[in-house]
């Protein structure tokens, strides 16, 4: 069997796991990062969801999020440097009513992941296409995580772990305490339509055909639909699938990944036939992989609650803040709006360093949509910039631990806002 050791070791190269790595790196810990596809990026690029949701106080348009996911927008030229708010974004990409922006090119945003990446590699070194697969626990602490790839299985040796997989596998894996919500909300995939010319009726004739298509058996289920123009003006991204499973379950995942493309093709034929501007359209591609919100979630020292967010509850030891609404997507049809929850705004609100530690396990921290936070709590803190700040600060968080010989467990957290603050991340308070 292969073996490896290294300082810090993210599982999973998504928009918690790249900022995680990059974050490790910098603080001069040598980092592995390891992510099942062949690029970093997670929901923005595996799934094709170009948003940067939890950047942007709706209410004010200030940015509540700083550090490596402003740096992202820097440098792929959206945001100049010292940009605060949404005025200082470029129109075109910004979408007020939800308080959000996209970017205009995934596979710019792929290139840009792995520059920073190699820019790193005096400290950060990279596997694509491999994936964790196993994990030993000695004396309270992760061992060894197991990795497979083209190599075979690799025992990997870290001296802090951080868990970025989305799922909490590493924690799950190890024993820690988990949580999901019954029902989960459902899977989405993503999928854009090329040669698109709309016209005034072409949103709503595209909607009443899905309801009929629904209605008559050939579409299971929906959501909205939402026709967005993000990458060109006759190019059509489409977020309107919805697949109910459960994506910790690998027989009902590869059902859902199956469903989801035969949904989007349907959804494509059905406007290609029947909607004014879709005449002469073609599919240009699904995402990699289907789209998941919600799966585990760790039991962790602290957990985050809808009264934290509507009560904006302070913690000395914040290392990233929230911001994004309620987004509770049900399991079935729901038109026009994507969500049915309360779809309740908060003002931007603390994230405890508690959040990120689970329960039984010393040297482990969890970031992402898998940190420790209510169903309702998660609907907000589940979302991409979010992720990114959490990422960011458990990466900070492992390399203080690696230079002090310390666990990550035990950190104070209020140092960790302090070396974040440092770096210009960390809460909005800060700012």
């Amino acid at each position: 069997m292969n073996s490896l050791s290294t300082d810090v070791l993210v599982c999973g190269g998504g928009c918690a796991g790249l900022a995680a790595a990059l974050s490790s790196s910098r603080n001069g810990a040598k980092t592995l990062l390891i992510e099942r596809a062949g690029f970093s990026g997670g929901i923005v690029t595996t799934v094709g969801l170009p948003y940067f949701d939890g950047l942007i106080d709706k209410p004010t348009g200030r940015f509540v999020v700083k550090g490596i996911a402003l740096e992202l927008l820097h440098r792929l030229g959206i945001a100049k440097p010292g940009a605060k708010s949404i005025d200082d974004l470029p129109p075109e990409l910004v979408t007020k009513y939800w308080g959000s922006m996209w970017i205009p090119s995934v596979e710019h945003f792929k290139i840009l992941a792995d520059e920073l990446i190699l820019a790193q590699r005096d400290h950060l070194r990279v596997l694509y296409h491999s994936v964790a697969c196993g994990v030993e626990v000695q004396d309270g602490r992760v061992a060894a995580v197991m990795i497979a790839n083209k190599d075979g299985l690799t025992r990997v040796e870290a001296r802090q772990v951080i868990d970025c997989t989305g799922d909490g596998d590493i924690a799950h894996w190890a024993g820690c305490p988990t949580v999901s919500t019954t029902p989960l909300m459902p899977l989405t995939m993503h999928f854009r339509i090329g040669n698109v010319v709309p016209v005034k009726e072409t949103k709503e004739v595209a909607k009443k055909v899905l309801i009929a298509a629904h209605q008559e058996g050939r579409l299971a289920n929906f959501y909205g639909p939402g026709l967005i123009f993000a990458f060109a003006k006759d190019e059509c991204y489409v977020h309107a699938t919805r697949v109910p499973a459960d994506a910790t379950n690998a027989a009902d995942f590869t059902r859902a990944e199956i469903q989801g493309r035969q949904d989007a093709w349907t959804i494509f034929n059905e406007w290609k036939a029947k909607v004014p501007g879709f005449e002469n359209s073609y599919y240009i591609m699904s995402g990699p992989y289907i789209g998941v919100r919600d799966t585990r979630r760790i039991v962790g020292l602290h957990v985050l609650t809808l009264q934290d967010l509507q009560q904006t509850t302070r913690h000395d030891d914040a290392v990233a803040t929230g911001c994004w609404f309620l987004d509770v997507h049900p399991p079935e049809v729901s038109v026009d709006k994507p969500f049915t929850g309360s779809g309740y705004q908060p003002k931007p609100y603390d994230i405890s360093y508690r959040t990120l530690i689970p329960q039984t396990v010393s040297n482990l921290l969890v970031a992402g949509r898998c940190h420790s936070a209510s169903s309702e709590a998660s609907a907000s803190s589940r979302v991409t910039v979010t992720a990114m700040a959490l990422g960011e600060a458990a990466g900070c968080a492992a390399a203080l631990a690696i230079r002090s010989k310390d666990e990550v467990a035990t950190l104070d957290g209020v140092k960790v806002r302090e070396a974040l603050s440092k770096q210009n991340a960390g809460p909005f308070t800060d700012a």
